[in-house]
């Protein structure tokens, strides 16, 4: 069914999308500049702390493909109301639980509300928008609130946590998804009746599920475990063992979970690989950052949270800018572009880190950095729903988004080890400038990768071919 022949969309509608990804990136950064509190309070490890974060996105990578299919299947809007519903519940857990279990528990269950949340999400964008202007207006609002969450979070995070103490970063959320949870049912259209004859595929979506949590628990756990370790290569054979009895099933399913073909589509492959390696290099920003600004600065929890201020401003314009370069040089060439700067922008935030410049030093690159972020983040998701028909597009944003997540979770993992392996004996912040570096090849491989996109003419970017 063509987007166009849905229900028109409400401007509601597109501020309860929004919404929503306001409430996913908030949550994902919020907690980056209480990380030494919570620390400190409730006795994690520096190695450890990493949970705080890995937690959320072990549980979000392994239910994405689940959460997909679910809002393709069961009703958009019906997941859209999950995901809010447990993002309320989990957090208020996360506020009043007062012990590290608790609050790693909590962490995991708002990461499978976000598997039930951002999927479903997506899918509504692709589904109520017609590709081209529309859906890259829709997507250019929806990023913004995404590039608002993000900065806004440290600096929420920084003034709860001062006042507060760090249990508030948790129960903010509470109010904001229970706002949302109850109106969705008035500003978003109903779902659709189901399709009949179409069976939930309960063993793919098992062993995907389980696979994929246990793939992302592999890779946060190695560095802590050892790589060679026994319990270490034993989670990694029975979750690709997982995984590989989940394709077989998929090939043999009448109505499969992920129905393969999908990846034959060269943009959501494409976005697939540039997600993964989005959040191992600008996603990781602001885990080191924070880090780096209260254990080498000596900043406050408060002052951290004002100096990643300006990266809103800066990554809401690089959202802008892209729209009109999606239009004028193309998605590949708005893509490429994004990436660069963003190697450039970590590149130069290496360089200053360990000068006498201090914050001041640090903004020529944050810059470049948060400009490029707003571009790439845009963008990547439009080239994972090109072409998708409406009632694949759960799925397929389950798809490139779970590749986000086990991109993030691995990461992070490699990045902390690595920090934590030369930063040892007093040299912290050595460790965190060589993860920087780090992160900034990444983020130029993602470019080079990038260069492999199908070129299409720049007045068709975004709006290449009809939904089936």
């Amino acid at each position: 069914m063509p987007a166009s022949s849905l229900a028109r969309p409400s401007g509601w509608m597109l501020s309860l999308l929004a919404c929503a990804q306001l409430i996913i990136a908030l949550d994902a950064t919020i907690v980056f500049v209480a990380l030494p509190d919570i620390g400190n309070r409730l006795g994690f490890s520096a190695q450890q702390l990493q949970w705080v974060v890995s937690a959320y996105s072990v549980a979000f990578g392994g239910f994405l493909l689940l959460g997909g299919r679910a809002a393709d299947l069961l009703g958009k809007r019906r997941f859209y109301i999950v995901g809010q519903s447990l993002y309320a519940l989990a957090s208020l857990a996360g506020g009043l639980g007062g012990s590290a279990l608790l609050l790693v528990l909590a962490r995991a269950v708002q990461g499978v509300g976000g598997a039930m949340l951002f999927p479903a999400t997506l899918a509504l964008i692709n589904s109520y928008y017609a590709e081209g202007p529309a859906r890259n207006r829709a997507f250019a609002v929806w990023s913004a609130a995404s590039a608002a969450g993000l900065a806004l979070g440290a600096l929420l995070g920084g003034v709860l946590t001062q006042y507060w103490g760090w249990a508030a970063v948790f129960l903010v959320n509470v109010p904001l998804a229970g706002a949302c949870a109850l109106l969705a049912r008035r500003w978003i259209p109903a779902d659709p009746a189901r399709q009949r004859g179409r069976q939930f595929d309960l063993r793919g979506a098992l062993t995907v599920t389980l696979g994929g949590t246990l793939l992302v628990f592999s890779i946060v756990q190695g560095p802590e475990w050892g790589w060679s370790a026994a319990a270490t290569l034993a989670c990694l054979a029975l979750s690709l063992g997982l995984l590989w009895l989940f394709v077989r099933l998929e090939q043999r399913s009448p109505d499969p979970l992920m129905p393969l073909r999908l990846l034959a589509y060269p943009q959501l492959r494409m976005a697939m690989l540039i997600t993964a390696l989005f959040m191992s290099s600008f996603g990781v920003q602001y885990y080191f950052l924070s880090l780096y600004f209260q254990q080498v600065y000596q900043f406050s929890v408060l002052q951290s949270g004002l100096a990643f201020l300006p990266s809103t401003l800066l990554c809401t314009l690089g959202i802008w800018i892209a729209e009109p370069a999606l239009l004028r040089v193309g998605l590949r060439a708005t893509l490429v572009g994004g990436l660069l700067a963003g190697a450039l922008g970590i590149g130069l935030v290496y360089l200053a880190l360990p000068g006498s410049g201090g914050y001041l030093g640090l903004l020529p690159g944050i810059v470049i950095l948060s400009v490029g972020q707003g571009m790439t983040w845009n963008t990547m998701w439009i080239s994972a729903g090109q072409g998708i028909a409406v009632s694949e597009q759960g799925v397929a944003a389950g798809v490139a988004s779970t590749s986000q997540q086990i991109g993030g979770a691995l990461g992070l993992a490699l990045l902390v080890s690595l920090a934590n392996t030369l930063g040892g004996a007093g040299h912290v912040a050595y460790g965190i400038e060589m993860a920087t570096a780090a992160s900034a090849l990444l983020a130029l491989l993602g470019a080079l990768l990038a260069l492999r996109l199908p070129r299409a003419p720049a007045a068709l970017a975004g709006c290449s071919a009809t939904q089936g």
